[in-house]
């Protein structure tokens, strides 16, 4: 049910309940959550990978298929994913204390990954219907880098402390 939520939530961004909502979910959900959208994100290449005869290794067993499509592919694909989400969160803490605002790299790290919900699932709407060009993956990118720089844009800036 809280993933369910956090959905919800992902496909509400950037606005302020949704953002506040959100913060509020744990960190180790929005894992678990980002290795479900990954895990949806990665069907239409195992759908290719299991119907594809001219490929090679297409004459294994599907069981075989789905540990190789694992190791090469799933995993490699989470963890570049996890490993841009923290470059992008750590540039965007420079950005938000240049802006003034309350926030830190964990809290950016997870609104980034929610960011990313609507790209992740459009673009595997599309891979499943159409044959789908990869360049066209920095249209996503640049939505979510937009969506992340509107949520910064949320927070409360920080008090001057009077001395």
């Amino acid at each position: 049910m809280i993933l369910f939520n956090a959905f919800l939530q992902s496909i509400k961004l950037p606005s302020k309940n949704a953002v506040f909502a959100l913060n509020r979910i744990g960190m180790d959900v929005t894992v678990l959550y980002m290795f479900i959208v990954m895990g949806i994100v990665a069907v239409p290449a195992l759908i290719d990978r299991i119907t594809g005869s001219g490929i090679p290794g297409s004459d294994m067993a599907i069981f075989f298929q789905l540990i190789y499509f694992f190791m090469f592919y799933y995993l490699p694909l989470t963890i570049i994913v996890f490993i841009a989400l923290s470059i992008v969160a750590y540039i965007f803490t420079w950005i938000a204390a240049a802006l003034k605002r309350k926030l830190r790299f964990p809290l950016l790290w997870k609104m980034g990954a929610y960011a990313t919900t609507i790209p992740f699932i459009l673009y595997s709407v599309i891979a499943l219907l159409f044959s789908f060009d990869d360049s066209m993956l920095w249209v996503f990118f640049i939505y979510s880098i937009i969506v992340l720089f509107t949520v910064i844009t949320v927070y409360p800036k920080r008090k001057k402390m009077i001395k």
